[in-house]
C-alpha cells in the first residue's frame, strides 16, 4: 500500500522497493503454476488532489511493470488490482465520476501494458454508491477515450470494503437484521454488475 502526504511520500526508493517485492511475488506465484494478484494500491487518505494521485499511481504501475519484465512474469498471466484515480478523502476538492473515469483510463492507458488480462478496481474506501459510480463512468468513456474503440484491458471490481460495509452496518451484530443484511451485498453486486455495462443509475440502490 502506497501512502501520499504532504512531505513528498512515497519516495522513488518506496516505490521501487513495492513494485520489486509484487514482481517478485508474481515470479514465485507463476514458477508454482498459480495466477498472480498483484495489487500496487495507492491510498485514499490523505488531503492530495486527483492530480497527485494521477502522477503516483502513474508511477507506481510503471515501476510494477517494469519489475515484472525484470523477473521475467508473464503479463499474460497477471491479474492487476489497481486503485482508482481519486483525491484524497481529506481533499477539499472531490471530483465528479466522469472525471474519476477519465483519470483512471488515461492513468492505465498510458502505462499498463495491452498483454495485461485484466484490471480489477479496489474501492479503496469508497462508499458502495461511489465504487458502482465511478466503475459504471469508466465503462461510458472507455471507448470514447480508446478512440471508438474497446479498451485493450477488460475492467471490474474486486471491492471489498464497498461490499462488505453496507451489510456489516445493517447486520450490526443482530440475529434479527440478518436477512436483511444477506441482500445488501447482492445488491451491490447488482449494481456493479450494470456498471460494467455503463447501464449503472442511482435509482437502482433503491430498487
Amino acid at each position: 500500500m502506497i501512502v501520499i502526504d504532504a512531505t513528498g511520500l512515497p519516495s522513488a526508493a518506496c516505490i521501487d522497493a513495492n513494485a520489486h517485492a509484487l514482481a517478485r511475488y508474481a515470479a514465485l506465484c507463476e514458477e508454482a503454476v498459480l495466477v498472480p494478484i498483484i495489487e500496487p494500491e495507492v491510498l485514499i487518505d490523505g488531503t492530495h488532489t486527483q492530480a497527485r494521485c494521477q502522477e503516483v499511481t502513474e508511477a507506481v504501475l510503471r515501476g510494477v511493470c517494469a519489475q515484472l519484465a525484470r523477473h521475467g512474469a508473464a503479463l499474460e498471466a497477471v491479474i492487476l488490482k489497481s486503485n482508482m484515480v481519486l483525491a484524497g478523502l481529506g481533499c477539499s476538492m472531490q471530483n465528479t465520476a466522469a472525471e474519476v473515469a477519465d483519470a483512471t483510463l488515461q492513468c492505465l492507458r498510458r502505462v499498463v501494458p495491452a498483454a495485461v488480462p485484466g484490471i480489477m478496481f479496489l474501492s479503496g474506501g469508497q462508499t458502495g454508491e461511489q465504487a458502482s459510480r465511478n466503475l459504471n463512468a469508466m465503462h461510458v468513456a472507455g471507448p470514447a477515450l480508446a478512440g471508438g474503440s474497446s479498451l485493450p484491458w477488460p475492467v471490474s471490481f474486486s471491492f471489498a470494503r464497498a461490499l462488505q460495509n453496507p451489510a456489516l452496518g445493517i447486520w450490526a451484530g443482530e440475529d434479527a437484521n440478518r436477512i436483511a443484511a444477506q441482500r445488501a451485498p447482492i445488491q451491490r453486486a447488482r449494481c456493479n454488475q450494470a456498471a460494467l455495462k455503463g447501464l449503472y443509475q442511482a435509482a437502482m440502490e433503491v430498487a
